[in-house]
């Protein structure tokens, strides 16, 4: 669904449901990891001055940093949507079932394991509620029915699914047509331009074929794809380094970049930019995700949203990084 208004922000319907997000979602594992609540504050803020109105996060971010236990991200969020006073105009969207603590998807962990993000967030419902990573050992009559019950006791609007197969994805959703139960709306699926593989294929036509979205993470490949790790470049500080680092050694790497620096310069558009536009015009692909540390690191995330890239830009970032 697209505004008519020229001054509205562009806004997408996702998959099933009838939630209307903005088509770069705001990745919220870095609040309370690498940005302070004030710096998240002031990204969150930056964001939706911008016309987003999509924030993910998770009830495991960032239980991998030192004195953490999960959860700060929620936390964080939750402290910035009750001093702004603004949830009605947010689309939240957290996982469960990889917080340490409260791992799996047995039907009393999705109970309570959502019951402490609801607290966290401060809010009565959750819009958008992902299972963060499939639970072979769980029936999906299990899951998938502790999550309807979830949807109508009004806790959660819509279900979704991240790091899951095809053949599962496929599963749930036939077992939820079956019963009349609430069903996945959407996917989250590590998906970039040098990760195709982790999406395209199985999952991607199960996607389009039940008329889901994908709501990609990893979008710019933990920054590698706005060009500041380069070949015989510097080391770059980030927390993050050392995950981009590694796609220089794929010989598609450096091809990526050297087509990303041509589109860019034909745009006068950042790399980042024309990443995620290359991903957002991908075949079911809703909304990637990206995160900013920095109010500085969202204009050209921002501006994604507003980048077409053409046909023959598109089949040659295509060929690079096939």
């Amino acid at each position: 669904m697209t505004d008519n208004h020229s001054d509205a922000p562009h806004r997408v319907t996702l998959g099933t449901s009838d939630l209307t997000v903005s088509p770069l979602s705001l990745g919220g594992n870095v609040f309370g990891w690498t940005a302070d609540e004030a710096q998240s504050f002031a990204v969150l803020d930056a964001y939706t001055a911008g016309g987003g109105n999509f924030v993910d996060t998770a009830d495991v971010y960032s239980a991998w940093v030192p004195g953490n236990t999960g959860g700060e991200s929620e936390t964080i969020i939750g402290n910035w949507l009750r001093s702004r006073g603004n949830h009605a105009d947010i689309v939240i969207a957290t996982k469960v079932g990889a917080h340490p603590e409260a791992s799996g998807l047995k039907a009393a962990n999705i109970r309570s394991a959502t019951e402490e993000s609801l607290r966290r967030l401060g809010v009565d419902h959750i819009d958008l509620l992902y299972t963060h990573r499939d639970d072979p050992e769980v029936p999906v009559e299990e899951f998938i029915t502790a999550l309807d019950e979830l949807v109508r006791a009004g806790k959660v609007r819509h279900i979704a699914a991240s790091n899951i197969s095809a053949e599962r994805l496929t599963e749930a959703l036939e077992f939820s047509a079956r019963e009349g139960l609430a069903a996945y709306v959407a996917v989250q699926p590590h998906y970039n331009l040098v990760s195709r593989d982790t999406y395209e294929g199985p999952l991607a036509e199960a996607v389009a074929a039940h008329g889901l979205s994908a709501v990609p993470y990893f979008a710019l490949a933990s920054g590698f794809l706005t060009g500041k790790y380069r070949p015989d470049g510097g080391a770059v500080e980030s927390a993050r380094s050392q995950g981009a680092a590694r796609y220089l050694e794929d010989p598609r790497g450096p091809k990526v970049l050297a087509a990303l620096d041509q589109v860019a310069e034909a745009h006068g558009a950042e790399l980042a930019s024309v990443a995620l536009a290359w991903l957002a015009a991908q075949p079911t692909v809703a909304a990637p995700i990206a995160s900013a540390r920095t109010v500085e690191q969202l204009p050209p995330l921002l501006a994604a949203a507003r980048l077409r890239l053409t046909a023959d830009e598109l089949a040659l970032l295509d060929s690079v990084s096939a």
